[in-house]
C-alpha cells in the first residue's frame, strides 16, 4: 500500500510512502545524462535527462518506485492490484516494460504534455524484469510544476485520467477514488455547525468536530480521502524548511505503524517517505526507523555524468539528546 502526492508553495514538491512488509534494498539513485538505457525493444537511449528518485539497482539498472528529472516531471509507480493488465507485443505500438516506463518517460520528457503524446503509442509488456524479479501490478501518478495525471493499464487497455488533486493511492481504479470524495463534502477544518434537527441543543466540546467522518483506517481507499483532505486544508509558509516539513506532515496523516496492518505472518510498515523539490532537484526522505529528514541533491556536477550513484538510505534512529 502506498500514497503519492504534489505539493506546491515557492517551489513544487512530488513524494510519496512505500508500504510493504520488507525493504527491497533501495537506494536514492541518480542517473545521469550518460548513462544509457537500454530497452527491451526499443533503441537505447545513450543519452537523456538526468534523474534522481528512489530505485533498486537491479544487473546495473535503476528500477524506480518514484523519481523526478532535471527539468522537473515525475513519476511514482503505485501498488494496483486486481486491476493492473499489461499486454503481449504489439508491432503497431512503441513496446516498453512496465519497469521501463519511469526512464522512457523522465529520460525525454520535460512536461506532462509531452508524457501525454508518447502514451498515445505505448504497450505496456507482460514481460517481467527477471524470473527472481515478476511483474507488479501498478498504477502510475505523473506530475509536472503545473499539472498531474494518473495512467492505468488495464483490461480496458491504457487509461489516462486528469488528475486535479495530484494525489493517488492503490485500489480502486482512479476514477472510482475520485468519486468516494464526494461522501466527504460536508467535512470542513472549520467547527462544525450543527443541523441535527429540532433545533436540539448540541455543542462543540472539541477541536476538530468539523471532521468528523474522516476515515481512519489504512486501507487505499481512505488514504486517499484523508490525504486530499490533509493537502487541501494544509497551510505552509514558503520556505524551504517549512514546505518540506509540511510536505511530510501530509504524508505523515497516511503512514502505516508496525502493528496495525496485518499480513499473513508480518506487518505492513512505511518503508520510506520521499519528498522532491522538482524545481531544485533536492529529494528528501525519511525511513521508519529513522524520521530524520535526510536530503539528496542533483548538484550540477552530477548530472553529466555516465555511473550511476547510489546513497544508500539512512535507517538507524538518530535521537537528539538534550540534556
Amino acid at each position: 500500500m502506498c500514497t503519492a502526492i504534489t505539493f506546491r508553495t515557492n517551489c513544487h514538491y512530488f513524494g510519496r510512502t512505500l508500504d510493504y512488509n520488507t525493504s527491497f534494498g533501495e537506494t536514492v539513485t541518480i542517473t545521469p545524462r550518460r548513462y544509457p538505457f537500454h530497452f527491451r525493444y526499443l533503441p537505447s537511449v545513450p543519452e537523456h535527462y538526468a534523474i534522481i528518485g528512489m530505485a533498486k539497482i537491479e544487473e546495473n539498472y535503476p528500477l524506480y518506485f518514484d523519481a523526478s528529472n532535471e527539468k522537473g516531471l515525475s513519476i511514482a509507480g503505485l501498488n494496483f492490484p486486481e486491476n493492473a493488465v499489461y499486454y503481449p507485443f504489439r508491432h503497431e505500438s512503441q513496446n516498453i516494460t512496465p519497469y521501463e516506463l519511469i526512464p522512457y518517460l523522465l529520460g525525454q520528457c520535460i512536461a506532462v504534455s509531452e508524457v501525454r503524446s508518447l502514451l498515445a503509442d505505448i504497450n505496456l509488456l507482460n514481460i517481467p524484469f527477471s524470473n527472481q524479479l515478476p511483474l507488479t501490478p501498478l498504477h502510475w501518478l505523473i506530475a509536472d510544476q503545473k499539472e498531474a495525471i494518473t495512467v492505468e493499464s488495464t483490461a480496458n487497455g491504457l487509461q489516462i485520467y486528469d488528475n486535479p488533486l495530484g494525489i493517488l493511492t492503490n485500489n480502486p481504479p482512479f476514477p472510482m477514488q475520485l468519486f468516494s470524495l464526494n461522501q466527504y463534502m460536508s467535512l470542513s477544518a472549520d467547527s462544525p455547525v450543527n443541523r441535527f434537527g429540532g433545533n436540539f441543543p448540541l455543542h462543540e466540546y472539541s477541536y476538530g468536530m468539523g471532521a468528523l467522518g474522516l476515515p481512519g483506517d489504512f486501507s487505499s481507499g481512505s488514504r486517499f480521502i484523508r490525504a486530499a483532505f490533509a493537502k487541501l486544508n494544509s497551510v505552509s509558509g514558503d520556505s524551504e524548511n517549512e514546505s518540506v516539513h509540511q510536505f511530510f506532515h501530509i504524508l505523515n496523516t497516511v503512514s502505516l505503524p508496525r502493528g496495525c496492518v496485518k499480513m499473513e505472518k508480518t506487518h505492513e510498515i512505511t518503508q520510506y517517505t520521499s519528498c522532491c523539490n522538482t524545481d531544485r532537484g533536492i529529494y528528501y526522505y525519511t525511513t521508519y526507523n529513522n524520521n530524520q529528514i535526510t536530503a539528496v541533491t542533483l548538484r550540477k556536477d552530477l548530472v553529466s555524468g555516465d555511473t550511476l550513484l547510489a546513497y544508500p538510505l539512512c535507517t538507524k534512529p538518530q535521537i537528539f539528546i538534550q540534556n
